[in-house]
């Protein structure tokens, strides 16, 4: 068993499967959040918010008069607040549904299905966690099974790709970058259990801009974009870590292996 204070990288068992769904659900919800606080802080949300402010103030006359004493700077406080708490509740309620739809797909795909034999059917995918001692820290998921549909006739068949499913890092330790521990963990696991897999593709997000950077350090690029999601239409694209560029990397430093 490790020390509390020793940080252990382990794959999924049985016993995970709960916490498993429930961080790769708040990992995706998480999103929800990251987006409304945005539109919050955006200049234009500030500038209706103060406007409107203004108008409800000068219709109720609650302007401070400096002769009452600093305490009068108090007064349009209240109506400051009263305009906030629907202008907030009106971004919620607008991205919500995209972002529950978002995670349902995610809750629906057929690896959370039963997870430990799907990512036990090849030797290249894996589910693995991270823990200080018993606290879970992340964990993130790397699928190379591919798929069934054999390609037409004339059609290239394309390099083999494994999929990094689920990555999550909880908010508490992500400015210590442990995030990159795991994803070169799964990557070195990914590549050097199969010869042939080519590509790695993971997901890339504005909305979970801590995972941004150790992608980028450990050589994935900017493929294409996805989709785009929310009010401010934010676009979800996928990252690639070709395999030439991983044995590049991985002369610089060693390889991380369960």
């Amino acid at each position: 068993m490790p020390a509390k204070n020793e940080a252990v990288i382990r794959v999924f068992t049985k016993e995970d499967d709960k916490l498993a769904r429930f961080m790769v659900s708040k990992s995706n919800f998480q999103m929800l959040a990251v987006a409304n606080f945005k539109i919050y802080t955006h200049p234009v949300m500030i500038a209706i918010w103060l406007g409107l402010s203004s108008i409800m103030i000068q219709y109720l006359q609650w302007w401070p008069a400096s002769k009452y004493g600093w305490l009068e700077f108090l007064k349009p406080l209240p109506s400051m607040a009263a305009v906030a708490v629907p202008l907030m509740f009106a971004v919620d309620w607008f991205n919500r549904p995209e972002f529950e739809e978002h995670t349902k797909k995610v809750l629906r795909r057929n690896d959370l299905k039963d997870i430990q034999k799907h990512y036990n059917a090849d030797p290249a995918s894996g589910f693995f966690i991270l823990e200080l001692g018993e606290t879970f820290i992340g964990l993130i998921a790397i699928d190379a099974s591919q798929p069934t549909r054999k390609p037409a006739k004339g059609e290239t068949r394309p390099p083999k790709t494994a999929i990094i499913r689920h990555f999550h890092v909880e908010e508490a330790y992500q400015k210590v970058n442990i995030q990159g521990d795991l994803l070169k963990c799964a990557v070195d696991h990914a590549f050097t259990k199969d010869p042939k897999l080519q590509r790695i593709e993971a997901a890339d997000s504005p909305l979970a801009a801590y995972l941004r950077p150790c992608l980028r350090e450990a050589g994935f690029e900017l493929d294409h974009h996805t989709t785009t999601i929310g009010m401010l239409r934010w676009k979800l694209g996928a990252r690639v870590l070709e395999r030439k560029r991983w044995e590049e990397k991985a002369k610089e430093e060693p390889t991380v292996l369960i």
